[in-house]
């Protein structure tokens, strides 16, 4: 009997560890949760296995347990699971120096500016200023600030303030000065304000870069700080990829240094300013790509902001009769830039407010595009289009790339720019969606908040964090919550020709995935907003934990 007892016990050893042997190795294995894969028919699974930072399988747990094995098992306890968010259109490095800048945003008041200036202290009277998020919008006079009280207060300081949208700066004389802006200098109409023979300080478009560019940028290990701090406030909410609107040839070469010794980990896909470095360095010389950087675009502007004033509109504006809003690049080098891009294999992607520069730009499109194809050009912004000129995105497969939250921040104020009926062909999403069956989104940041979750919020609600307005803004242009997930994932993969390899969780794509605390697709939509990120993976390690 003793006999029989032991050589059953060894059986049954050598059964498990066959059984064991069999299993298949993985480097984490999840389960217990809701997993919204996002692939092609919108798949729920309870559990997930990755190695190697990819996908190895999605599923039932039960089977995932009988076909994988792993030193790492996270348990969700029931919690929702979704693939990393990507950021269509931001300012990643624009976002990181603006994190030593003083912050302006929501004031009521040039007042309320004045005084979050002055709780800063400044040790070096000759050293710069800067501020952003200032928006005149929010006051009561609605009216552009000038540099009088800043003359006063800083005769010898030189201050930049930033506008939200980054189209206007205001500076005080001696950052004009220092800047070497006098009267005559030459820029194009309505870019440098001036009053009884005076500059106000207000700059605006190209005058505005020349000013930003006098301001000095952190170097070295500070500017290296910044980064890391900016890459770690994505990663907290949920950001595994961004797509930077406008980069210089020295800014990706460090970004790409940085990526390469491990220092940051998040995609950036980066979209070239077309200055003669870029196109001797990147596009003379085709695409560039590493397993965390992608370099194969280029951003150009159109025109300005609505906010300001500067979006090029096909009439005047409807609280300014006098001003139609500026084109920045001339339709000849426009045209130029499209054609090297074209030749050289290169995506366009177009800032575009008014109706008058998207009408602009989709007709320069079609002259290259010609029919449809998979060259995905982008508009970006497209937040005003006339509704005769909505076709051009579906004859020529242009990609709407939007910011859902530019709606919500502009809702207020837009039917008095535009009037009763132009408004209505402004922040149109699902008309735009509905041209090519998909649409990319993002923030803009740091022009807007930095949150994934309240893009989705606002594609769906189509309100303020405050409920406003009850039934929520021109609500026949709201995404679904699948439709808003996509834009935040796969379609914004797409845009930047990553959907092979990022955006949803399937089997062989990069393990960028996201766990929050409330499932954003079952809760109502008033709530999202409160929903927290509590952990980030990229290539199945993880960046955050909260």
């Amino acid at each position: 009997m003793r006999t029989i007892v032991i050589i059953f016990s060894l059986l049954t050893f050598f059964l498990l560890d066959a059984c064991m042997e069999m299993k298949k190795n993985a480097d984490l294995i999840i389960t217990n949760g809701v997993i919204y894969t996002v692939d092609s028919l919108n798949s729920r699974a309870e559990a997930m296995a990755v190695k190697n930072g990819k996908i190895l399988a999605t599923g039932l747990a039960k089977a995932i347990l009988e076909d994988f094995q792993a030193p790492v098992t996270l348990d969700l306890k029931g919690k929702s699971l979704f693939p990393g968010f990507i950021d269509a259109h931001c300012h990643f490095i624009g976002y990181a120096l603006s994190l030593h800048y003083v912050d302006l945003a929501g004031s009521t008041s040039f007042e309320e500016v004045l005084r979050r200036l002055k709780m800063v202290k400044i040790h070096d009277p000759e050293k710069w200023l800067v501020g952003r998020g200032w928006d005149q919008n929010l006051w009561e006079d609605k009216k552009f600030p000038d540099n009088r009280q800043l003359n006063k207060i800083y005769p010898k300081t030189p201050v930049m303030l930033i506008r939200v949208d980054g189209h206007v700066v205001l500076a005080n004389q001696e950052a004009l000065n220092m800047a070497g802006f006098g009267t005559k200098h030459l820029f194009n109409d309505g870019q440098v304000e001036i009053k009884n023979g005076q500059m106000t300080g207000i700059l605006s478009e190209t005058a505005a870069d020349l000013m930003r560019e006098a301001v000095p940028q952190p170097k070295g290990d500070e500017f290296v700080s910044l980064l890391k701090k900016a890459e770690q406030q994505c990663f907290a909410v949920g950001l595994t990829g961004v797509s930077d609107a406008g980069l210089d040839y020295s800014q990706v070469m460090e970004i790409d240094s940085l990526q390469k010794s491990g220092i940051l980990n998040m995609h950036l896909y980066a979209m070239l300013t077309p200055n003669k470095k870029n196109i001797n360095e990147f596009l003379s010389k085709g695409q560039f790509s590493t397993d965390k950087l992608d370099v194969r675009s280029i951003k150009i502007y159109a025109d300005g902001s609505l906010g300001s004033r500067t979006a090029r509109l096909k009439s005047p504006y409807a609280d300014a009769p006098d001003n139609s809003g500026i084109i920045v690049t001339s339709r000849d080098s426009i045209m130029a830039l499209c054609k090297l891009a074209y030749d050289h294999g290169y995506q366009v992607n177009t800032h575009c407010i008014g109706d008058s520069a998207n009408k602009m730009m989709l007709t320069i499109y079609a002259t290259f595009l010609k029919e449809k194809n998979d060259l995905r050009w982008r508009i970006e912004h497209a937040q005003v289009v006339d509704p005769a000129d909505v076709h051009f995105f579906g004859e020529y497969s242009v990609i709407p790339s939007v910011q859902a939250t530019h709606a919500t921040s502009d809702m207020y104020w837009a039917e008095r720019r535009l009037g009763k009926e132009r408004v209505k062909g402004a922040y149109a999403y699902r008309d735009l969606m509905n041209q090519n069956g998909w649409i990319a989104n993002g923030t803009d940041f740091p022009i807007e908040n930095i949150s994934p979750l309240l893009t989705f919020y606002a594609a769906v609600s189509r309100q303020d964090l405050n409920g406003f307005p009850d039934g929520g803004f021109q609500m026949e242009n709201a995404l679904s919550r699948e439709e808003a997930l996509h834009s935040i994932t796969i379609w914004a993969a797409k845009a930047d020709f990553l959907e092979k390899i990022k955006g949803s969780l399937e089997v062989g794509k990069d393990a960028d995935f996201i766990i929050l605390d409330q499932d954003i697709m079952q809760i109502p939509i008033r709530n999202v907003p409160e929903v927290k990120v509590i952990h980030t993976f990229i290539s199945g390690k993880e960046v955050f934990k909260q």
